[in-house]
């Protein structure tokens, strides 16, 4: 039997590989010897440089005294989703300043040999400049802003990149470092980009300002934080004739109410003349060109959206970490909830929740894994599936289940064909069914007859490490870190795809650069499709708190129940980004929800709320009715917010939710620390008269 100190160690190394790409190299062809024989570590270059998706030779001798190459076991640890290590290669998976450190592998009581190597990522060379120019034409005094869009041999895009601006006649237009371009006077001008030797241009000829009338509709009287006001502005000249030429410059500005000084960043503008505000108060929006101005001034309120959330049931754990979470309705009518688990061996959870006051653990399946990341269950309830990593035989895959008695689970079979290397994550449709390989690609299976389940297709992204996958309307979006997330046909038909044949349709990179979690969502109330992408960044460095410093001593380190020290919690960071979808071939980055000092993990989205689980910041639900714009966390959008500390929790007093859903008016949810948790918002109370 494992002792729970021991099983402290064992969670504090896998906390460590969740951060880390792990691979163990034997040395062949050499001289057979012990360990101990070993004097150094050799790599075959003291420092690497690769691009972006290429690879370069690369690999670790174990040598002794003489210079011998020693045939020895050595453990190869790189960050995970920088650097991707082979048998006798290395390849960058994303642009920056990173370390291989290679280990001797050694028995128990053994301080071993080691070698770090530094590794520089660069990005592959652009190839291609474009400019996109806002709409109309340049008058003397008005600007016209432009974008540029930077790409890779590969059509992949640079994100943010530094480019220097140019006017061939800056009497006639000048362009400051930023794209905008303003007009002075009468006459033409080329507008130049550069950047890494490639170039773009537009050729404008400015005109003298037209004698126009500017005005402003569509303002309200008053609005509540949050919700997106559009503005027209409108040009008319002499005649009453409208001039859509005319390119306008937007701002804003704030007014402060009692109590509301000191406020953050009060609103957002749109260059189309959407806005939000923030904080309640006065706000004002203007649209300018050429000297005139028009203006609008309404009142924001707050937008008064927070509930009282009630627990109602604690199914408690303290000897594992619970991972992922499914709550369905069986074929018998009762309600449960199927979850994973870390450090347990090997196990899955079931409980029935019927009575979400009464949450009882049922039953249990182990598989042969370390961790079960993921479980699912089919719409229908037919099947659920586990997911395995870490098998002792090195073969993975994932488990299927039979759940025709729900109360009773069985295993229908084990599924390996094409994903031994390792299942984090996967997505059960009532047919198909979509599981992860090794992070590399996904594998689409035929689950007519789940005691044979079959192989259909799979779908790997060029160049990429994938996460997750979700699938909605025949779509399946799949979170791929760095490229952000890439969506691809699987059964909608408007690309031609089928489960059959994977068609791709576009993806989407994220600021971040860390897609973990895709979940889209059909907005009724304003007829648009979002995509909320959430980050999981396992660290915090290079901000002003970086986390718990190692200097701390022995409280830095990994609870230990024996004697009842330790205990400091994991540091995340991230955010939830909101795309509009609605046309997937022009997808747009418009809001986000980000909480300071915590970093987000799964979400899900149903009746306009999001279900946010934070990790370290709690179960969190927000208001996403209507458009979405800007930041959701500044608007007062939050409903609601639980911190599930316990301190009974396998690391006592330590929030870190992994997953939320709602199930029928009541939301589950996994804590790592602490078990599976039913909470409840309760209806807003009539105000007292």
């Amino acid at each position: 039997m494992t002792s729970r100190s021991t099983r402290g160690r064992q969670a504090h190394v896998s906390a460590l590989a969740a951060l880390v790409l792990l691979l163990v190299l034997p040395v062949s062809g050499v001289a057979q010897a012990d360990a101990s024989s070993v004097t150094r570590l050799v790599p075959s270059s003291d420092r690497v440089t690769v691009a972006m998706g290429e690879r370069v030779p690369f690999s670790v001798r174990a040598v002794d005294a003489s210079g011998r190459a020693i045939d020895a076991s050595l453990r190869v640890i790189a960050p995970r989703n920088a650097v991707s290590i082979g048998d006798d290669f290395l390849e960058g998976l994303a642009p920056g300043e990173y370390e291989v450190i290679a280990t001797l592998v050694v028995g128990p009581g053994v301080q071993p040999l080691s070698v770090t190597v530094p590794v520089v990522v660069t990005w592959p060379a652009v190839t291609n400049l474009s400019i996109d120019a806002a709409e109309g034409s340049l008058f003397v005094g008005t600007t016209l802003t432009h974008r540029v869009t930077a790409r890779h041999a590969d059509g992949s895009r640079r994100p943010d990149p530094s480019v220097r601006w140019s006017s061939s006649n800056p009497g006639v237009a000048s362009v400051d470092p930023f794209g905008n371009v303003t007009g002075h006077a009468a006459g033409s001008t080329t507008v130049t980009v550069s950047f890494e030797g490639v170039e773009a241009s537009a050729d404008y000829s400015v005109q003298p300002f037209p004698d126009v009338e500017l005005t402003l509709e569509g303002g309200p009287a008053e609005a509540r934080t949050g919700d997106v006001i559009r503005f027209e502005a409108v040009a008319r000249d002499g005649s009453g004739r409208i001039r859509a030429d005319i390119p306008l410059v937007w701002s804003h500005s704030y007014t402060a109410t009692d109590g509301m000084l000191g406020v953050p960043a009060t609103g957002q503008i749109a260059q189309d003349g959407a806005y939000v505000a923030d904080v309640p108060g006065i706000h004002t929006v203007m649209a300018s060109a050429g000297g005139r101005t028009a203006r609008h001034t309404f009142m924001a309120t707050p937008r008064d959206v927070v509930q009282e959330l009630e627990i109602v049931g604690h199914g408690a754990e303290d000897w594992y970490r619970t991972t992922d979470l499914w709550a369905f309705e069986g074929v018998d009518g009762r309600d449960y909830v199927l979850t994973g688990s870390k450090v347990s061996g090997g196990y899955a959870f079931f409980y029935d929740v019927t009575n979400p006051g009464a949450i009882t653990k049922i039953d249990s399946i182990q598989v042969d894994a370390r961790t079960v990341n993921d479980v699912k269950v089919s719409p229908d309830g037919r099947y659920g599936v586990l997911s395995r990593e870490g098998a002792t035989n090195r073969r993975n895959g994932l488990v299927i289940v039979d759940l025709s008695t729900p109360s009773a689970p069985r295993v229908a079979s084990n599924y390996e064909d094409g994903i031994t290397g390792g299942v984090h994550n996967m997505f059960a449709d009532d047919d198909y069914l979509y599981a992860l390989s090794d992070g590399d690609k996904y594998v689409i299976i035929d689950m007519t007859d789940i005691y044979a389940p079959r192989y259909v297709s799979e779908y790997n992204h060029p160049d990429s490490r994938v996460h997750d996958v979700w699938v909605a309307n025949g779509l399946a979006f799949s979170s791929e870190w760095g490229t952000g997330v890439v969506v691809v046909d699987v059964g909608n038909g408007r690309w031609g795809g089928s489960p059959d044949n994977p068609v791709f349709v576009t993806n989407y990179p994220t600021p971040s650069g860390a897609t973990h979690a895709a979940f889209p969502y059909y907005s009724e109330s304003t007829g648009k499709t979002y995509l909320f992408l959430g980050d999981e960044i396992m660290n915090r460095r290079g901000l002003a708190w970086a986390g718990y410093p190692r200097s701390m001593g022995s409280y830095a380190d990994q609870y230990d129940p024996d004697t009842g020290t330790g205990g400091i919690p994991l540091v995340t960071r991230g955010y939830i980004q909101v795309v509009d979808f609605t046309d997937p071939e022009n997808p747009e980055m418009v809001a986000r929800y980000e909480v300071p000092e915590f970093g987000t993990h799964n979400l899900w989205v149903e009746d306009d709320k999001l279900y946010q689980a934070y990790y370290e910041g709690g179960l969190r639900v927000v208001d996403v009715s209507g458009e979405l714009m800007g930041n959701l966390y500044t608007q007062g959008r939050e409903i609601a917010v639980f911190k599930s500390a316990t301190p009974a929790g396998y690391t006592p007093n330590a929030t870190m939710v992994w997953g939320a859903q709602p199930h029928k008016g009541h939301v589950f949810f996994s804590d790592t620390n602490s078990g599976l948790w039913a909470v409840k918002l309760l209806p807003k109370g009539r105000p007292i008269s």
